[in-house]
């Protein structure tokens, strides 16, 4: 189940949802280093995050899922975001260029429909990003966060559900490494957090960030090949059958008599 827009908008106002934007921001973009001259759609929740690439990409809006709800964004300026369904996105075929998943895989109900719409709208070179729960880390297992919802997933179940859906994991990133609090002292010392987490306990991050392509052609390995059973062809009597088969059977009769 989804969360409420406002609740999402008001975590992210607090000192630390704000610390969270930036840490995971950092890791958006070493992932995503120069976007410039693409289109990039936000799917869930993803305004804190896309502001950081607002001016640079061709264009950069949202959709947000309608159990969500939907907040106007960004503030001062012409609207970007949209409300539609998660499995059916109001966009052309091979539309987009990059594709920043938050707040959305966790809470999918049709997650198999939500895959294939992005597949469907992502360009032959597009890209996706998603960002979800680590399920090893402390994040998800406080509530009082948006990280705390929803399914959480590791990063070999994450690859293996892009896998699934025909998309092929390229690189991974991992951030939140603070525990979820709001003491001051905790909050100020993040980045030492952050680089302290990438190199001794890199596993136990808030979340989980995979990159990933589109698999646009798949071939099934001849050994894993379903073996097919072969038809067994059953010949039709003709018209004429059961007429000789009466034909013989009174010639047989008179034979008797």
């Amino acid at each position: 189940m989804h969360q409420d827009v406002v609740d999402l908008r008001a975590f992210y106002d607090s000192g630390l949802g704000l610390v969270a934007q930036r840490m995971i921001r950092r890791q958006l973009r070493r992932l995503w280093p120069d976007v410039q001259g693409q289109s990039l759609l936000g799917l869930g929740y993803s305004t804190p995050f896309l502001r950081t690439f607002l001016h640079e990409a061709e264009r950069a809006f949202a959709v947000m899922p309608a159990r969500q709800g939907v907040a106007a964004w960004p503030q001062g300026e012409p609207n970007r975001v949209a409300l539609a369904e998660d499995n059916v996105l109001p966009f052309p075929d091979m539309s987009i260029d990059r594709v920043l998943l938050v707040h959305e895989l966790e809470h999918a109900e049709d997650r198999a429909g939500l895959m294939r719409e992005i597949w469907r709208v992502l360009s032959g070179s597009g890209r996706l990003l998603v960002v979800a729960p680590n399920r090893r880390g402390i994040w998800a297992r406080f509530d009082r966060t948006p990280f705390g919802h929803g399914q959480p997933y590791s990063a070999s179940q994450l690859s293996r559900m892009l896998r699934n859906n025909l998309f092929v994991p390229a690189r991974e990133g991992r951030a939140l490494f603070i525990p979820p609090f709001r003491a001051r002292f905790l909050l100020a010392a993040a980045p030492a957090w952050e680089e302290a987490g990438h190199r001794w306990f890199s596993g136990f991050a808030g979340v989980v960030m995979i990159e990933a392509t589109k698999q646009l052609y798949q071939v099934t390995p001849a050994m894993e090949r379903k073996r097919q059973r072969r038809p067994v062809l059953v010949p039709l009597p003709s018209a004429t059958a059961p007429a000789r088969s009466a034909t013989v059977e009174e010639d047989r009769r008179t034979a008797a008599d």
